[in-house]
């Protein structure tokens, strides 16, 4: 396990993660002291934890906001893979529907060629 220290309010804190997360965990606390920062600069002082506690909260509702986002995106994909579907599957019966068509179309042009041939 690393040990990474970082910076949250303005205050130093001693973490444990996975080997090779300590970047993220990093941009993590980043994240969480912006929105510190961003709380104390609106509502002014307030409690450390009441401060860490409220930008805990808006980082949960960004993320459930981004999910939600995420479910709607997911929808529109899967409703674009049904039409793509779709459109293949009408493509393949217009191809066929066409070839059928060109062979008949030969066939009585052959027939059309015989009887010339006969006329001559």
């Amino acid at each position: 396990m690393a040990q990474v220290v970082v910076q949250v309010n303005d205050r130093p804190y001693t973490m444990q993660c996975a080997d090779g997360e300590e970047g993220h965990l990093r941009e993590l606390a980043h994240v969480l002291d912006l929105e510190v920062a961003r709380i104390k600069d609106s509502v002014g002082a307030v409690g450390d934890m009441r401060v860490l506690l409220m930008a805990g909260l808006m980082v949960a509702d960004q993320l459930a906001e981004a999910r939600r986002r995420i479910g709607e995106l997911e929808s529109q994909v899967e409703g674009l893979r049904e039409l793509r579907t779709r459109a293949v599957n009408h493509g393949r019966s217009v191809e066929d529907q066409v070839a059928e068509r060109l062979s008949e179309a030969a066939k009585r042009l052959e027939m059309l060629a015989r009887g010339m041939e006969e006329l001559v």
